[in-house]
């Protein structure tokens, strides 16, 4: 049963004004032809019913802008449906590409907290050692401004040393702390 354009037009007119009524008698011709475009581009029952419901939200609100020059009524309602329907549609897939990709990335980097506990135990047994090679004024120094988080002026002072000499076994302790390291010498 073809609805007249004359009267889909007339009620869009109408309800570009506010007209409750004539928005209702409009809802009731195009909502289920609204509903079966949409539904044909989603699948989904539900959503299809969701964007259904926003397309005639969205004429609702856009009426006043229809231009019955640029084509027929139900052409530009129909419009802003498919418009709608692939809008979801694409949003949807892009939802699921990125649940796929986090779940394949998730499977290509397995992570074992056992194995990664051991080798940060390790490395702090391998640091401990290496600093206990450094001397006494070097390890404190290096403690107090690396693992304490400790200013250099800070050091200075704590340690009742010139900062001069506090920045000079700085540098050798690190020297020396950084060939320990790299070359496992205290492992």
């Amino acid at each position: 049963m073809a609805t007249p354009v004359l009267d889909i037009e007339a009620l869009l007119v109408r309800v570009a004004r506010g007209d409750e009524q004539a928005f209702a008698r409009l809802y009731d011709l195009v909502a289920p032809r609204v509903y079966g475009l949409v539904r044909r581009v989603l699948r989904d029952p539900s959503h299809a019913e969701e964007v259904a419901q926003e397309v005639l939200v969205e004429v609702w609100r856009r009426a006043p802008q229809y231009d019955p020059e640029r084509g027929t009524p139900t052409a530009w309602i129909f419009t802003i449906a498919h418009r709608r329907a692939v809008d979801r549609a694409r949003s949807e897939q892009a939802a699921a590409d990125r649940t796929l990709r986090i779940g394949i990335q998730a499977i290509d980097t397995p992570y074992d907290t056992v194995a990664d506990e051991v080798a940060t135990r390790l490395e702090r047994r391998q640091v401990r050692s290496c600093l206990d090679g450094l001397t006494e004024l070097q390890r404190q120094a290096v403690t107090l401004a690396y693992f304490q988080g400790n200013t250099y002026p800070q050091v200075a002072e704590m340690l009742g040393a010139p900062l001069p000499t506090i920045k000079s076994r700085m540098r050798d302790g690190l020297a020396r702390l950084r060939d320990c390291l790299t070359t496992g010498a205290a492992a």
